[in-house]
């Protein structure tokens, strides 16, 4: 076989796995949000943290993800899902009511790691939402935060 024909083959086999891969389903439900259970009506976070939270950990750590479109579009919905996924079992802002003290505990500890080491958010997710880059102020308010709640 030529390698012109061996190219073409491979586009094609390229092609027909792209266009099969859109009917494999990928979930984006975001379930719905009791106001009662939110970190916010759990703990006092105050509005800078409130803001970095919202502009930087909502869109995969809660029940209110905004999907953009090419969430819609395999292979990258499979990534994207998945690591929404993933998230929101490490850590729901949505369902914080209803974790135990000692989970909200351990994640307030976890919160504050993730940040200070800049693992968080996710170097993935800041290459399409540079607007959620935490300046080093920030780290340190979301630290100084999660230590006067563990105080109580």
């Amino acid at each position: 076989m030529t390698a012109r024909r061996w190219i073409k083959r491979t586009m094609v086999a390229v092609v027909v796995f792209l266009v099969v891969a859109q009917l494999i389903p990928v979930s984006r439900r975001n379930a719905p949000v009791d106001p009662s259970k939110t970190i916010y009506a759990k703990e006092k976070v105050p509005a800078k943290v409130q803001g970095v939270f919202t502009r930087s950990c909502q869109n995969c750590h809660s029940n209110q993800t905004a999907w953009p479109w090419y969430s819609y579009v395999a292979p990258v919905s499979w990534m994207i899902a998945d690591d929404v996924h993933s998230a929101r079992k490490k850590m729901n802002l949505s369902e914080w009511g209803g974790y135990s003290a000692k989970k909200r505990e351990e994640t307030l500890e976890e919160i504050c790691e993730q940040v200070t080491n800049g693992d968080m958010p996710d170097a993935k997710y800041l290459l399409m939402h540079r607007s959620a880059r935490l300046s080093a102020e920030e780290r340190a308010a979301v630290c100084q935060w999660t230590e006067d709640e563990r105080e109580y």
